[in-house]
């Protein structure tokens, strides 16, 4: 269900695009739009993982210096199918982790200090597994399409925007009113958003059922969830970013979410996860 969601929001984001170019430049502006979209992506794409590991200062470890957690993540990617990762480990107090890595054979795993402290080796083998699953799954590959093209979205609004500062004075029959360029430059953004990030959520319900599959013990999930909503309530990651928020196992800002930013929540409630990980520990039961 959630891999069907995921494409018709990737659809729609791309229909949206369409609709753009073709109301301000036809075919070619919708293409420019998208090649600078797409190089500015590429970038990110193949290296955003060694950035955002030195963006968090995480530090690379291996069996002599971290043998439990290598164990866990061995085990875990045997059953996953997938290439060990490399493993990090953040230097911050506040517990959460993420994966990065553009395929499962360029692919790191991290978790930082808080989260070893605070959970138990049931828990942390939950989080690795849903961590593991995103990488399994291509996420990262699904996260940067999402972004070309919403790159591409608002680089037409800012065309667009400008155009109708500059360019709204000429009476040409084919000349969008400027009063409308200005509305859409500022709405279209706003929904590529809103679709991205729901992209995100509807990855995080199958990193999630991923986990619970792997381990086959969901109520581990739970826990650890519970235990990292609450911890995160409460405390702010020091180096978090709004671009890599939705890279974590719980949004790093849960602590200063408001009603509005909903809309642009890169995670499902914890609440809604729990209930879903529920159904899943259900079905296990009477398999």
């Amino acid at each position: 269900m959630e891999s069907i969601k995921t494409i018709v929001l990737l659809t729609l984001m791309t229909l949206l695009m369409v609709w753009v170019g073709g109301i301000f430049g036809g075919v070619d502006g919708m293409l420019i739009a998208l090649l600078i979209a797409a190089v500015m992506n590429f970038f990110s794409y193949f290296y955003s993982d060694k950035l955002v590991l030195a963006q968090y200062n995480a530090v690379e470890v291996d069996e002599h210096s971290a043998p439990g957690l290598i164990e866990i993540v061995h085990r875990l990617a045997n059953k996953a199918g997938i290439p060990m990762p490399k493993v990090y480990i953040v230097p911050e107090p506040i517990p959460n982790a993420f994966a990065t890595g553009r395929n499962p054979s360029h692919a790191a795993v991290a978790v930082t200090e808080g989260l070893l402290d605070l959970l138990d080796e049931d828990e942390i083998e939950a989080v690795l597994a849903h961590e593991l699953s995103h990488v399994r799954h291509y996420d990262i590959l699904i996260g940067t399409i999402a972004a070309t093209i919403a790159g591409a979205i608002a680089w037409i609004a800012n065309i667009m925007q400008f155009g109708a500062f500059f360019g709204g004075g000429r009476e040409e029959e084919n000349t969008p009113n400027p009063i409308i360029m200005i509305l859409l430059s500022i709405i279209l953004p706003i929904a590529a958003g809103i679709i991205q990030m729901a992209v995100s959520r509807s990855r995080e319900f199958m990193a999630d059922e991923g986990a619970a599959r792997i381990t086959g013990h969901p109520e581990w999930l739970q826990s650890a969830l519970i235990k990292l909503d609450n911890y995160n309530a409460q405390g702010l990651l020091p180096e978090a970013t709004p671009e890599t928020a939705h890279m974590f196992i719980v949004n790093p800002f849960t602590g200063k979410d408001i009603s509005f930013a909903s809309l642009f929540r890169t995670h499902p409630t914890t609440e809604q996860r729990i209930e879903r990980l529920e159904e899943i520990k259900r079905e296990m039961m009477y398999r």
